[in-house]
């Protein structure tokens, strides 16, 4: 009986590779959109502009301390009636791509403050402008300090953009809830959805596992 149902999961396996690149797609994108952002409300926030840097945490509080299928169904049944019409996919690349700016705006903005004041001072001292400080001594060494959090976040993305299915976006988890009404084997099938998730978040973790552990290194 296993193999037999398993025999047909595989037969769905087109579905399941395009719900895989869909997946993909949207999660990169999401990222790289995302982590432009995120960079950008991470500098705000370490700021000297308190009002700025008050006002930008109480947005990214919002949408950190909301439900995201909350804020899916706001993008993609909510912002229509205001005129804003978008596509299954570009309501899911909206919405997570905020979310995650949220998330590495907080990042971004907790490494630029553990940056020691000491670099700071020098780089002032030494004539740099506010902007080449940041871009030259502040920033560079922020990233190193917070590139695991950051490649943990890349997970935590990936793993949130099942929740697009919700709005009929033919992601991975999507294309599980279709075979499902084929194969009446859902541990099977969402087995072999999380496979597939599994698949590609794994490399992420073992890449944030061993940053962490040069980072650790690098303090002793």
């Amino acid at each position: 009986m296993f193999w037999f149902y398993a025999e047909r999961i595989l037969g769905y396996w087109p579905v399941l590779l395009k719900g895989l690149g869909m997946t993909l797609g949207l999660s990169l994108l999401s990222l790289l959109i995302g982590a432009a952002i995120g960079f950008a409300f991470g500098i705000i926030r370490a700021g000297g502009n308190r009002w700025l840097s008050r006002a930008l945490g109480l947005y990214i509080d919002l949408f950190r301390g909301t439900p995201f299928l909350v804020q899916v169904f706001i993008v993609f049944f909510i912002l229509p009636a205001a005129g804003i019409e978008l596509s299954a996919f570009a309501a899911g690349v909206v919405a997570l791509s905020n979310l995650a700016a949220c998330f590495i705006g907080e990042i971004v903005a907790a490494g630029l403050k553990a940056v020691p004041q000491g670099q700071r001072e020098a780089a002032l001292a030494s004539g740099m402008t506010p902007a080449q400080q940041m871009r030259l001594v502040l920033m560079p060494q922020a990233v190193r300090i917070v590139t695991p959090s950051l490649v943990g976040q890349f997970v935590l993305l990936i793993k949130d953009s099942s929740v697009v299915s919700a709005i009929g976006l033919l992601d991975l988890t999507r294309s599980g809830w279709m075979i499902v009404q084929s194969v009446p084997q859902g541990l099977m099938v969402f087995g072999t959805v999380g496979l597939g998730y599994f698949i590609i978040c794994y490399p992420l973790i073992l890449l944030s596992r061993r940053l962490e552990r040069r980072g650790q290194d690098a303090l002793l």
